[in-house]
């Protein structure tokens, strides 16, 4: 199956929702965006090696990436190749003495340590075609600078919001959904799409 290659291209944050954050992949050479539900940790560890941030101390991500690097380990690739239950997994595609290792990893901490050695992020066609996001063409074009990023909610609280969404129709949902990327609430978006998705599913 072919691969799909991915870069970050954002950090959502929800206000509405307490430390919830989504990481956003774009698809390299398409409109395609994959967003995906990470801890306010991960969300941080993401932000400072894209910002090229210096700790004073390194954090649990710097600290493994520097252990790979001391005993010769590189990490080429992470996959992202499954996703089941809303849940994505990822693997650690690395190489050691000329052996290839794949590493079971959290979707969130691959990514993380992903920036940090520079190497590419990929899935597959499946994935992006279950929980991708398409987004129009515009002018614009991702800004990473000032990731984590603080977007505002759609909606009220999380269970009015739910409640509304079961209340709408496909298309209302369709053109909510188009509504909150517009606002780059990627985390509501989620939240839309998965709804699209079980209805599409029943």
């Amino acid at each position: 199956m072919k691969k799909i290659e991915l870069e970050i291209v954002a950090l959502s944050h929800s206000i509405t929702q307490t430390h919830s954050y989504a990481v956003v992949l774009g698809e390299v050479d398409g409109l395609r965006r994959l967003p995906i539900v990470i801890g306010g940790f991960e969300a941080q560890a993401i932000a400072v090696a894209l910002e090229r941030m210096q700790p004073s101390r390194p954090l649990t991500h710097d600290l493994f990436a520097n252990f790979m690097t001391t005993f010769g380990i590189d990490l080429t690739e992470v996959v992202i190749y499954k996703l089941e239950e809303g849940i994505f997994f990822s693997k650690l595609m690395c190489r050691h003495d000329g052996d290839t290792i794949e590493i079971d990893s959290r979707t969130s901490d691959a990514l993380a340590l992903a920036v940090r050695a520079n190497c590419k992020i990929y899935t597959f066609e499946n994935i992006l075609e279950t929980a991708g996001l398409f987004l129009e063409q515009t002018d614009q074009t991702a800004d990473t600078s000032s990731l984590p990023k603080s977007t505002a909610s759609s909606g009220g609280g999380k269970a009015s919001a739910d409640n509304n969404m079961k209340s709408m129709s496909l298309e209302d949902l369709n053109n909510l959904l188009q509504k909150v990327l517009d606002q780059e609430d990627y985390v509501r978006a989620i939240e839309i799409r998965d709804e699209i998705n079980r209805r599409k599913n029943k």
